[in-house]
């Protein structure tokens, strides 16, 4: 009795162990984590096969796969139709509209021959070429001439790069330039009503204000109305601003009491 007990017992634990094998092989041949794991054991073939199985089991659970970012398309030196302009076209087109004859009429907002340039944006189409795919790409570019105070536009077809307009207005103010909002700061900066900017520069930072690269400077053209000081009253035909003035790493200054004329290059108190 007690030897077919023991014989018993070793079936018992014969088989056990042959059903632990088996599901191990079964383990080894459906689950993606065990199954090729020694890319050196088995060839590509077995890893394949994980690979199928793990992505197969993420879409049946409905997985999230890992998104894929692809890098920008480098810019060309020539747009399409509706296109924003590409940097050499805003180059190439900017000379294009300054002929000769305007640069050594006009001055710039520093006193210097050639207008200030202020914008040079993609022309809206020809209502004709509207529903055209191959319409010229066209760019309007504005300048400030400072001489005779008047907006000069130019538009320009990019394809054939000659000059189709010339628009020339007075008492127009578009936005500011840059440069222009720089030349303003200068001006504010060497002037005596300039002398509460610079106080208020030095009790907030502890140094002198004597350069406009030492402020964060935003701006707004100023026109004259009915409580304009008779200093401002050319504000609208003359180009005017308002500065609103932060010092790097620093606080805001209040300037706005203060406008100035840069036609007259001069700055009169408001309010």
């Amino acid at each position: 009795m007690r030897t077919i007990v023991h014989r018993h017992l070793g079936k018992v634990v014969a088989g056990a162990a042959i059903a632990v094998a088996g599901t191990a092989v079964m383990v080894g041949i459906t689950l993606p984590g065990s199954a090729g794991a020694d890319d050196s054991v088995g060839g590509n073939g077995a890893g394949q096969t994980s690979q199928q199985a793990g992505q197969g089991q993420d879409q049946a659970q409905g997985a999230v796969q890992p998104g894929v970012v692809e890098e920008a398309p480098a810019e060309g030196d020539k747009g399409k139709g509706r296109d924003p302009l590409t940097d050499d076209e805003t180059e190439r087109v900017e000379k294009l509209a300054l002929d000769q004859q305007l640069f050594r009429s006009s001055e710039n907002v520093e006193g210097d021959k050639g207008p200030q340039r202020i914008t040079v944006d993609l022309a809206e189409p020809d209502e004709s070429e509207l529903d055209d795919p191959n319409a010229p790409r066209r760019a309007e570019v504005s300048f400030y001439d400072y001489k005779d105070d008047s907006l000069v536009t130019k538009t320009v077809n990019l394809d054939t790069g000659k000059v189709e307009g010339t628009d020339t207005q007075h008492g127009v103010q578009p936005p500011l330039s840059r440069a222009e909002t720089v030349e303003a700061a200068q001006l504010l900066i060497t002037d005596r009503l300039g002398a509460g900017l610079k106080a208020d520069f030095k009790d907030s930072t502890g140094k002198e204000l004597t350069s406009p690269d030492q402020l964060l400077l935003n701006s707004m053209v100023y026109r004259a109305n009915a409580g304009t000081p008779a200093a401002l009253a050319d504000c609208g035909k003359h180009r005017c601003l308002r500065l609103f003035v932060k010092a790097k790493n620093g606080p805001w200054i209040d300037s706005r009491d203060l406008v100035v004329d840069l036609s007259a290059r001069k700055i009169a108190k408001v309010g």
